[in-house]
């Protein structure tokens, strides 16, 4: 799949984008982190320490996904949950 969005795919992003990090709990706006670029129904809410942070970014140390027991999928899980809620 290319790079370019669905108006679907749009919709869930910014929708996940609304959310609070489904790492820390930090709250929104968020970044949408793909768990393979491309997928863009696949998309984590992160904030940018859980996102890029050096130290708990999931692109750095992931200290705190560490911590927390966390994978990419259990995130997505969270962000899942957190968007039927909001239904």
């Amino acid at each position: 799949m290319n790079g370019t969005y669905t108006d679907l795919e749009r919709e869930h992003v910014a929708r996940v984008k609304e959310l609070p990090c489904s790492v820390c709990d930090e709250a929104g706006p968020s970044s949408a982190h793909h768990i393979e670029q491309g997928l863009h129904m696949c998309v984590v809410a992160l904030c940018w320490g859980c996102h890029q942070g050096p130290l708990n970014g999931i692109h750095g140390r992931r200290n705190l996904w560490k911590i927390k027991h966390m994978s990419e999928l259990d995130a997505l899980n969270v962000t899942l949950k957190r968007l039927e809620q909001r239904r």
